[in-house]
């Protein structure tokens, strides 16, 4: 049975970061970890899915595995096929499978490289979590957020060598940060193994950023919050992520936004919705009420025998999402009010109407009507 791609396994594109694979990973593990599952079915179908994920896992985490199944697929990491990529038989030179791979590397833009041809990568991306209110979801805002950042380390002046020291050519890859590695019939580029891509071999670090040339400090970003953004949207700042390898490109950073929970309306997309509560006698009677939006008061005429879960819609109070011409509306459920404490004479004056209801003297509430001759049908 053919191999699932690595990549497929563990639900990740194929230009997932580190911490993306990591994340998918661990996902995974938990939960086809055998121990979870009962049954001897069960437990099998598992214990396979959990060493599909393990496998692919250890190929996609290690950068010189995961060059090489990108490059040539299963058959890039298989321990099987001649020549692998462990040995120091890699390093050999001369001969016909070294004119194939010349032949191929040309194929495949894999040519060798001369000096200073160093691998670069682009840095990590970092993520920021940004509480704001409603209010300010629906208005946007203006904010400053603290962040780190990485300078040139004033020791070193940014070599990562310790004064009165030098940087020294990796003699391993001659300073091109890669190595060829053969793999079969094919000759195959990979991460130096010495110098982990760089070039450079650090015989005495700086102390004070321990070779790394950066030292880690922080700064404060201006971030635009747009108006109608909503909770768990991500807001993108580029090149304000960890700084790259060799000279590569720095990631990114991205704001993950929380909108608070609100002590009056809940979201719904567009659309905002609140509990408004009125007396037993302003829903029998009928009368002007206010409402609270989020740009003031606006008022709500309620009609006569008004039911509790009555719903009025006020268009356009709610909230103009990102993608959106016009504002959402704002959905006002009813909530009637019953007293909990009542005097005597108002115990009365509510007997005396509820006894003017049974004897004909008013309207019931259609739910209570229905229910009555529900109930006569039944028993008759």
């Amino acid at each position: 049975m053919a191999k699932r791609d690595f990549y497929e396994v563990l639900g990740v594109p194929k230009n997932a970061s580190d911490d993306e694979i990591k994340k998918a990973y661990r996902k995974i593990s938990s939960k086809y970890h055998p121990d979870r599952h009962q049954g001897d079915e069960a437990k099998a179908t598992a214990e396979e899915k959990f060493k599909e994920g393990k496998e692919a896992y250890e190929m996609l985490s290690d950068p010189q595995k995961r060059a090489a199944y990108d490059q040539y697929g299963h058959a890039g990491v298989d321990p099987n096929m001649r020549g692998g990529f462990g040995g120091q038989e890699g390093f050999a030179g001369g001969g016909f499978a070294e004119a194939f791979g010349d032949i191929f590397g040309d194929m495949f833009g894999q040519q060798r490289r001369g000096g200073g041809g160093r691998q670069v990568y682009k840095g990590n991306d970092l993520s920021y979590a940004m509480e704001i209110t409603l209010e300010e979801a629906a208005q946007g805002k203006d904010a400053q957020i603290k962040i780190p950042s990485w300078n040139d380390c004033d020791t070193c002046h940014g070599t990562g060598a310790k004064p009165g020291t030098e940087v020294k050519t990796c003699t391993t890859c001659n300073g091109n940060g890669v190595v060829q590695m053969r793999q079969g019939f094919f000759s195959v580029q990979q991460t130096c193994p010495t110098c982990h891509g760089s070039g450079k071999i650090i015989p005495e670090p700086c102390s004070a950023c321990h070779g790394q040339g950066k030292i880690k400090s922080q700064k404060t970003l201006e971030i635009k919050i747009p108006a109608g953004i909503d909770d768990g949207m991500r807001i993108r700042s580029s090149g304000n992520g960890e700084p790259g390898t060799n000279g590569g490109p720095p990631g990114d950073l991205f704001i993950e936004i929380r909108v608070k929970q609100h002590e009056i309306f809940e979201r719904d997309g567009d659309d905002l919705h609140c509990t408004v509560p009125i007396s037993m006698t302003k829903a029998a009677l009928g009368g002007e009420i206010e409402v609270p939006t989020l740009n003031g008061k606006a008022a709500i005429d309620i009609p006569e025998g008004t039911q509790p879960g009555k719903q009025f819609r006020l268009r356009g109070k709610g909230i103009k999402g990102l993608r959106s011409s016009v504002a959402g509306d704002l959905y006002c459920h009813i909530e009637v009010e019953i007293p909990v404490k009542l005097t005597e004479f108002q115990r009365k004056t509510l007997k005396e109407f509820d006894d003017s209801l049974q004897k004909g003297g008013g309207k019931h509430s259609p739910s209570s009507q229905s229910f009555a001759d529900k109930f006569k049908r039944f028993f008759s």
